[in-house]
């Protein structure tokens, strides 16, 4: 970490500029879009119809381009996200689309394949965390070469992120809550070694989430049938002033897939803290705005978690993987004191409801069920079969916080002043937004004085403080020389007014500056190995002409994954287990993971503290 004084110089520094702070949120389609936006999101990242990372999450650009209009109207922006690697033979689909929904008006593009920086585009590119954004030397290649922002491995700690931070200029985005990828992003084979399905493409089928046998490669078992590489959710909420001290741009929540309550629910709790924190840093300002009004209380713990925690972001520990369960367990509702006739207690007063979805751990495995009634303490389960005294009693679905999620009444606006003036022939008026942008409108009208000068001023008044269905919210009207106007005039002006600011507020938009490459940037790695993911001519071309020597083909392009390695993580099931190599482990010798007919072998680098699988079948 760097010393204090060196700290205070780089605050006293981030001080002399402004920092535009972001909430960037993930759509599913464009309804979540909507949802992200009116909860409070400063940004959304999302699929299009072909090359992004999830193919259960694709989106036509027709959708993608009316999520980009209801979007930029509150000045938050739409990335696309284009991160899996590109075949010889997709290239020109790949520029198609990528063209596509530049048209559609999206602000960036999110990358892995480095072809699309020999495409043309105009357009920002963001370095996606598939590219391995996990060093100083390899974020300033990306800000060298032209990258608008670089987005950090889930892997990192505090420390990596500070250090990143302080020695590049490029923006930054790094992951604030939700699912963490075991492996380091982009460097994961593991699907593609059970099946045709690659991470690198789109497909995953999440093989880090199956169970496991931890076996000496031969007869011994140490550990049978548990999830031994599936780790825990990410939940930074506690460190949102930190990572904001180390210089993030952008926090960033995970969650393609999931449902429009995790998103509202998540959006709504990251928007509140963030705004805490940003009033606590005058050099930093939000990137969007708006006021957002909900009718929920946010509460994390109630939608989809695998147990939050903050993963390696203090630094490389034990404690960080769920062996039981890959599931959500949800949250704790406490331990079961007695068990009668099909029902049984727990020790605490929480609420539950029938309909509510629970979850215990039944002979080392989840299992769930749901709640049919309660009656006073005692809760009636749809089934009975392995809860007994001593058993904990999770809570992964409350009905009551659900609704109430699905049922508020959510909307966005901007603050607004109106300022009216009036002659004998004319009415003006204009609307200031909170940011300054303005816009008039004007009427002609043949008007008298008025008899009742204060009576006329009320409904002017009243009259342009309606907003209705807009997106604004009129919080001043200053009149000029009130003369007499009919209330159906006022309302007619005040449509075409705010239809004018709202058009004003689309076309001050600014998308930011489009790629344009450095080819005086080199790249800090002389060799790329099948690691490296380089699928075609394109992407070959700019490694070499970024001083590349040697360059592999990556290993989506070969035919097996035999003999090679297939992951490599800063999670260790040595460290979980106790079993640290650097500790007198007595667990010694080669170990591996066994599923069926598939056989990995584990190595250890002690040096960096990293664990990597060889595919062995």
């Amino acid at each position: 970490m760097p010393n204090r004084t060196n700290k205070l110089v780089t605050l006293w520094q981030m001080s002399c500029r402004v920092r535009n702070i972001e909430l960037l949120a993930p759509a599913k389609e464009l309804q979540s879009a909507v949802d992200a936006v009116d909860c409070g999101a400063d940004a959304v990242y999302i699929g299009a119809a072909q090359f992004g990372a999830r193919h259960a999450a694709t989106n036509s650009v027709e959708d993608i381009a009316k999520a980009v209009e209801y979007a930029h109207r509150f000045g938050v922006k739409v990335y696309a996200t284009l991160n899996t690697l590109i075949f010889d033979d997709e290239l020109q689909a790949a520029k198609a689309q990528a063209e596509a929904l530049v048209a559609a008006g999206v602000d960036a593009l999110i990358v892995q394949d480095m072809a699309y920086c020999r495409m043309g585009l105009d357009v920002p590119l963001h370095a996606s965390t598939q590219t391995a954004c996990s060093t100083v030397e390899q974020v300033r290649f990306f800000e060298d070469v032209g990258f608008e922002r670089a987005i950090l491995e889930r892997n990192l700690s505090g420390e990596d992120v500070e250090k990143i931070c302080s020695q590049t200029n490029i923006e930054i985005e790094a992951f604030v809550h939700g699912a963490i990828c075991v492996c380091h992003s982009g460097r994961c084979f593991l699907s593609r070694s059970m099946s045709e399905r690659s991470g690198n493409r789109g497909q995953c089928s999440q093989p880090c989430r199956l169970p496991y046998d931890l076996t000496d490669g031969k007869e011994t078992i140490y550990i049978k049938g548990k999830h031994l590489l599936s780790v825990t959710d990410l939940d930074l909420s506690q460190r949102i002033g930190q990572m904001l001290d180390a210089g993030v741009n952008s926090f960033k929540i995970e969650g393609r897939l999931k449902d429009r309550v995790y998103l509202r629910n998540v959006v709504s709790h990251y928007r509140r803290l963030l705004d805490y924190h940003i009033a606590q840093h005058p050099e930093c300002r939000r990137a969007s705005v708006g006021n957002s009004h909900i009718e929920f209380t946010p509460n994390t713990a109630k939608s989809f978690t695998r147990g939050g925690g903050t993963y390696l972001f203090d630094g490389k520990r034990a404690g960080v993987a769920s062996f039981d369960t890959p599931k959500a367990l949800g949250e704790r509702i406490g331990r079961v004191t007695k068990v009668a006739k099909g029902r049984f207690m727990v020790d605490t007063s929480l609420q539950m409801t029938s309909g509510d979805g629970i979850c215990f751990i039944a002979s080392g495995e989840a299992v769930g069920t749901n709640v049919n009634a309660v009656d006073s303490q005692w809760i009636t389960p749809n089934r009975i079969d392995g809860i007994a005294v001593g058993t904990e009693i999770y809570r992964n679905f409350d009905k009551l916080f659900t609704t109430a999620v699905e049922r508020s009444r959510i909307c966005r606006t901007i603050e607004t002043t109106v300022s009216v003036t009036f002659t004998e022939n004319t009415i003006t008026a204009t609307a200031t937004d909170c940011t300054g942008l303005s816009a008039s409108a004007t009427v002609e009208y043949q008007s008298d004085e008025a008899k009742n000068t204060a009576k006329m001023e009320n409904l002017v008044r009243e009259q342009m403080s309606k907003s209705g269905q807009t997106i604004f919210s009129v919080t001043r009207v200053d009149i000029s020389n009130v003369r007499f106007v009919p209330a159906s005039l006022l309302s007619s002006l005040r449509r075409d007014l705010l239809a004018a600011l709202e058009s004003c507020r689309l076309s001050a938009h600014n998308r930011g500056r489009a790629f344009t490459e450095n080819l005086s940037a080199l790249y800090p790695q002389k060799c790329l190995t099948e690691q490296d993911n380089v699928t075609n001519a394109l992407a070959r071309q700019f490694y070499s002409d970024h001083g590349v020597e040697s360059i592999a083909d990556g290993l989506d392009i070969e035919p097996s994954t035999a003999g090679r390695r297939v992951m490599v993580t800063d999670y260790c099931i040595r460290r979980e287990i106790g079993q640290c190599l650097l500790k007198s482990p007595t667990l010694r010798g080669e170990l591996f993971l066994e599923r069926g007919r598939k056989r990995y072998k584990l190595a250890f680098d002690c040096k960096k503290c990293q664990m990597s699988l060889i595919d062995t079948l």
